[in-house]
């Protein structure tokens, strides 16, 4: 008998403490810090968490990893929400240090993002793909050393004139019947995450492509 317990205190002492360490992937929403970037079509990534932060019941608020983080249960895994605040340029320093600490693999991280190739309303679910000239994108990718992460694409329009500076268009606001076209593709891309996170990325891009 004395040899049991003297085994079980060993195993308790070469077990690994229960922590909230073991999430299983990341949902990331891309956008630039401060009130004054609050509703710019550069910020589609943060007010996609925003959405589903409140549809969801998901508190996003917790600072860690240069970034406002939350979590939630999606079917039965454990997902870390993240909004990193270093900057769209950066958004790969908080991405890769949470990705880190977690173990997180990329194919397990889905960035939302904003893009001036689809029209506001419109939304492109990908499993992978390059930077697409995107800055955020450009440096989850050097940080991570992958471009092997799921992403969603949320339109924000093309800039009006040629001559237009790209800087100002996607830091200008979306009109408000522009913020009722987002609202009814937050809700699609709420379904599509939960999509891919359990394992079904091309059911999420047949049905919200």
């Amino acid at each position: 008998m004395s040899n049991n317990i003297f085994d079980l205190f060993k195993k308790i002492s070469t077990e690994k403490p229960q922590t909230d360490n073991n999430f299983t992937h990341m949902v990331v929403g891309l956008g630039n810090p401060g009130d004054k970037y609050a509703f710019t079509r550069h910020n589609a990534g943060f007010l996609f968490l925003d959405y589903i932060s409140q549809r969801d019941g998901i508190t996003i608020n917790r600072i860690k990893f240069k970034g406002l983080c939350g979590q939630g249960a999606i079917y039965g895994k454990r997902v870390l929400f993240l909004a990193p605040q270093t900057f769209m340029n950066n958004s790969g320093e908080a991405v890769a240090q949470a990705a880190s600490f977690y173990k997180i693999p990329p194919e397990n991280i889905i960035v939302c993002f904003d893009d001036i190739s689809l029209e506001v309303g419109k939304m492109r679910i990908r499993r992978k793909g390059s930077d697409g000239g995107h800055n955020g994108l450009k440096s989850i990718i050097y940080h991570l050393q992958s471009d092997n992460f799921p992403r969603i694409k949320i339109g924000v329009g093309a800039k009006p004139h040629p001559e237009m500076d790209l800087a100002d268009w996607v830091l200008s606001k979306f009109s408000d019947s522009d913020k009722q076209k987002l609202k009814e593709v937050f809700e699609k891309a709420s379904e599509g995450y939960k999509l891919i996170i359990d394992g079904k990325t091309e059911q999420a891009m047949a049905l919200y492509n």
